[in-house]
Order: C-alpha cells, then sequence, then structure tokens
C-alpha cells in the first residue's frame, strides 16, 4: 500500500539575528532531518518532550510553517515548494485540528460562521446546503443545533475541541493533523475527545498524525508511534512493540513515567538528568548522550546515527549511547553491511 503522506528528511531552521545590522548570527534547528509515512487509515503517534519539535513538524507538514530542507509528499504529489494557490484544493483533504481551541476558533465568529467559512472558501453547496450540513457537523461532534448561533467564549474547552473537530472534518479531508488536541483539557474530557476521534477515523476512513506528549493517551490511539527528541526521530515502531519492548534510552525514560493505575504495583521510574541541548546549538554528537554525560558520547561525534531497522518494522536511532550492548552491536554490524539503513 502506497502511503498517502511521505516525509523525508525533512528540515526546519528559524533564523537568529543579531548584532547592530540584525544579520543572521544562527538558526534554531526545530527539526532536523526528519522521515516518516503515514498509510491510508492509519494513525501515527509523535511523542516527545515539550521544544522536540513534534509542533512544528506537524505545521510544517500542512505548510504553516516554512520548509527549510526536505520533501512533503501528500496522496502521491510533492507539495513541499507549492504556492499558497497551488495548496488551495488540496487543503480540502489536509486539515489540522490545534491545541488550543480557544485561540484557533475566531471569537468574533459565531460557530455557523466558524464551520461555514470552508465550505465557502473552497465553493461548496448552496446556503441551503450548507446550513443542513452544519447541522449534520454539530450532531456528528455531539453538540446541540442551537450551538450554531453561539459563540466560542460561551462553551467549555472540551465544546470547544469538539467545534474545531468539527471544522477540520467538514470537507472531508483524507489526513487530519493532531496538534496535542487534548493536552489542554480536564482528564476526565480527554477520553471523549480521543474516542470521538477514533469514530470519525472508522466512520470516514480517515488517517491522523496525532502529536502529544501524554504516552498513555498515544496508546489508545496510535497504530504507530515514532518518538522524537531534540528535532530528530529516535525510535519509530508499532504501538504494542514501542510500549512493551522499546530500544532507545529516551524512548525507556518517557515509558518509566507513565502513571499507572495500580498504585501497589512497584514500578521502575528512569528520572532524566540534565537539561534538553539548545536546538541553536546542539551537539557534534549524541544529543541525547550529551544530556546523560555519557562515557562514550565523544565517539558519536561525527558519527552516522541514522535509523536501522533493528527487528522487522522497529527502526532505532543508530547510537551507541542510547542502545544496551546487545541492541548496539547488532545495529553497528547492520551499518557495516548497510542493511535496512536509512529510512
Amino acid at each position: 500500500m502506497n502511503p498517502l503522506l511521505s516525509v523525508r528528511d525533512l528540515k526546519v531552521h528559524f533564523p537568529v539575528h543579531g548584532g547592530l545590522l540584525m544579520r543572521r548570527i544562527a538558526a534554531v534547528k526545530a527539526v532536523d532531518g526528519v522521515s516518516l509515512d503515514i498509510l491510508p487509515g492509519e494513525t501515527l503517534g509523535l511523542v516527545g518532550e515539550s521544544g522536540c519539535g513534534k509542533s512544528t513538524l506537524g505545521k510544517a507538514i500542512v505548510r504553516l510553517n516554512p520548509i527549510t530542507a526536505g520533501a512533503v509528499h501528500f496522496n502521491g504529489r510533492d507539495i513541499t515548494r507549492l504556492s499558497s494557490g497551488m495548496l488551495r484544493p488540496l487543503r480540502r483533504d489536509l486539515q489540522m485540528i490545534f491545541q488550543d481551541p480557544a485561540e484557533s476558533l475566531n471569537a468574533r465568529h459565531s460557530v455557523r460562521e466558524i464551520l461555514e467559512e470552508p465550505f465557502l472558501i473552497h465553493g461548496v453547496g448552496t446556503a441551503a446546503e450548507r446550513r443542513q450540513w452544519i447541522a449534520g457537523l454539530l450532531d456528528r461532534v455531539g453538540l446541540p443545533a442551537a450551538s450554531a448561533d453561539r459563540y466560542p467564549f460561551e462553551f467549555s474547552g472540551g465544546q470547544r475541541q469538539r467545534i474545531g473537530i468539527a471544522r477540520a472534518i467538514a470537507l472531508k479531508p483524507k489526513l487530519i493533523i493532531c496538534d496535542e488536541p487534548v493536552s489542554a483539557l480536564d482528564v476526565s474530557v480527554q477520553s471523549q475527545v480521543v474516542n470521538l476521534l477514533l469514530e470519525l477515523q472508522r466512520e470516514m476512513g480517515l488517517s491522523y498524525l496525532f502529536i502529544a506528549h501524554d504516552l498513555a493517551v498515544v496508546k489508545h490511539i496510535s497504530d504507530r508511534v515514532a518518538v522524537m527528541y531534540l528535532g530528530k526521530i529516535v525510535e519509530l515502531a508499532d504501538s504494542e512493540t514501542i510500549y512493551h519492548s522499546p530500544r532507545h534510552a529516551y524512548t525507556k525514560a518517557l515509558l518509566s513515567a507513565i502513571p499507572h493505575p495500580d498504585p501497589t504495583r512497584e514500578v521502575r521510574r528512569m528520572p532524566l538528568d540534565g537539561d534538553v541541548p539548545s536546538p541553536i546549538n546542539p551537539p557534534a554528537g549524541s544529543a541525547f548522550g550529551h544530556r546523560l554525560g555519557h562515557p562514550h558520547y565523544e565517539e558519536t561525534v561525527g558519527m552516522d546515527m541514522r535509523l536501522v531497522e533493528i527487528a522487522p518494522r522497529h527502526w532505532v536511532a543508530a547510537d551507541p549511547c542510547c542502545l544496551v550492548e546487545e541492541d548496539w552491536q547488532k545495529v553497528r554490524g547492520m551499518m557495516n553491511s548497510d542493511v535496512a539503513v536509512g529510512k
């Protein structure tokens, strides 16, 4: 099956200016060489600490952030350098749900105006048809028809996010980028929104890139999971493999931080020492090894640490600071023979 979305070696660098003439003196390497695929009907979870580049990657895919290098192919078409006018027809199939619904919904517009806007932009339907479709959208996301004449500030956070979801599915897209859609919501509401997304996926055949830092939520919704650290993917596998057989030290540390509902169960925590390196001046070697002060860090300076398929459909960065000795020897052997390297 051909991927619906294919991202190759994507880089998003933001310039830093300084000095009397405000010249470019450095760059924030928010995304620094990411490659991933999403199949039709699949959910790929993207996890990592705040500031690792997850949201920047999502916004770059929909072209809300400028792309420095690399390529984005959507539905078989290269959209990396398309103009705004050429992108407009494609936006029917590529939508986004934002983290904070209070900021992503226009406070001056009624819900009816917010939901009608996609149809107007793309010239879809008559006024009567649009009224009917808006009523259907509100019903589908669990809001009463009377909501159409109210304004975003009159709703709770969970209800506002439902409006954002209704807007995203209005034109029946193929792929939705979900940028931490439940992180701003109460825990009691998060499961309702996640279940709504799952229901819509089954009904409409949607694909999701689900960005989050809550690994428990990601496990519930994702088919595969990509773990991101300092602008790079460090591990990628199906959900069950990531949660039961992680290989990268950073993935293990993230998983150990998931709260367990059984207070009597002994859980081995792996607290992360040190600070995340600056994306303006990232380490020359293993970024996570540098953070931990790993004794093998110097060996990784200038090393090729691309993803390697250590097991079927399980990719991990070739980083001696972050793999147990057995895995590192296996990965090094694969690197030397150039087998299953460089996804």
